[in-house]
Parts: C-alpha cells; sequence; structure tokens
C-alpha cells in the first residue's frame, strides 16, 4: 500500500522545518505540528494501519519518545500491545540493553526482559518517527532479539535518506517519507 500524492502532500506539509536545532546547519523536522492536525494525522495513522494489518503483529515497539506516540496509536488500532524502547534508566524492572555508537561516545536504549511476555519468536514492528543514522533504531531491533522476540520491520515515518540509515539493518525497512 502506498500513499497517494495527495495524502504525501497532508502529511509533509503538517511537519515543520526548524532551522538550526539543536545547532546550527540542522534543520530539525518538527512533528508536533502533525500530531496538532487531525487530518495529517488520521491520514497518517489510516496508512499505516492498512498496511500492517496483514502482518500477523503480536506487538508494535516505539522508539523513546515519538516512537510511543505513533507506536502506541498504531497498536490499539490493530489490537496489540505496546512495548517501550527506552533510554537507560527509565524502566523500572530487570532489562536488557543495547548500546550504540554516537557521533561522540555512546548511548544505551533497554527493554523489560519479559516485553514480550512468555512468547518466543513474537513478531514484533518496530516504529519511530525518524531514521538519521540509524544507530537507535538498529539497536531497538538487536534488543527485541536478544529477548527473544522477531523484529518484522521497522517503520519511520520519515527517513532522512542522504545518511543511509537503512543501510545494514537487520530487519526490513519502511518509511512513509523519503527526505533528501
Amino acid at each position: 500500500m502506498s500513499l497517494t500524492l495527495g495524502e504525501k502532500e497532508i502529511i509533509l506539509s503538517s511537519i515543520r522545518d526548524i532551522p538550526d536545532f539543536p545547532k546550527a546547519g540542522i534543520i530539525f523536522k518538527d512533528i508536533s505540528t502533525l500530531l496538532s492536525n487531525p487530518q495529517a494525522l488520521d491520514t497518517l495513522m489510516t496508512h499505516l494501519e492498512n498496511r500492517y494489518q496483514n502482518y500477523d503483529l503480536d506487538y508494535v515497539a516505539g522508539i523513546d519518545a515519538r516512537g510511543f506516540i505513533f507506536g502506541s496509536i498504531l497498536a490499539d488500532r490493530l489490537g496489540v500491545g505496546f512495548v517501550p524502547v527506552r533510554k537507560k534508566g527509565k524502566l523500572p524492572y530487570t532489562t536488557v540493553a543495547e548500546k550504540y555508537a554516537l557521533e561522540y561516545g555512546f548511548d544505551e536504549v533497554e527493554v523489560h526482559i519479559d516485553a514480550f511476555g512468555e512468547q518466543k519468536g513474537a513478531r514484533v514492528l518496530l516504529m519511530d518517527d525518524l531514521i538519521a543514522t540509524g544507530g537507535t533504531a538498529k539497536a531497538a531491533a538487536s534488543l527485541i532479539g536478544k529477548v527473544g522476540a522477531h523484529c518484522v520491520e521497522a517503520c519511520f515515518v520519515m527517513e532522512l535518506a542522504f545518511l543511509k540509515g537503512r543501510e545494514g539493518f537487520s530487519a526490513p525497512v519502511y518509511s512513509v517519507l523519503e527526505i533528501d
């Protein structure tokens, strides 16, 4: 299922560009304007619901923090569970962690050790708002496997294609909007 040009325009025109945030030379893609636009949000979520309704998913896992928004809405629409993939130290129970490289240093993401229940091989869709270099998403996909589930696809609202974040990804990658 692909978006029509009109649907793409509805979504894309609802995303605000913020120049020089968080630092000079970066154009930040602000999704708060997408979230506050009911037509754009419904267009996006209906598209994702239609795409994933026959994937036989057990869970949607959303990456901290904007992936929580889209992922939880999609999980609700699909009638499956939602699992948060959090930054280190934010989850209250026993966790499994995965480190990933940043431009300068490392960061970590975590999930609860029982995030996907006792069902081995649970089918999981990984969701976030944006894929840039892919470090966080690749770490999150690795975590899904570490706790015995299977990442069937990674889905992003936007992809900064010029950063090649999808290269070397362990699961198929789908992005609603590609930005060059």
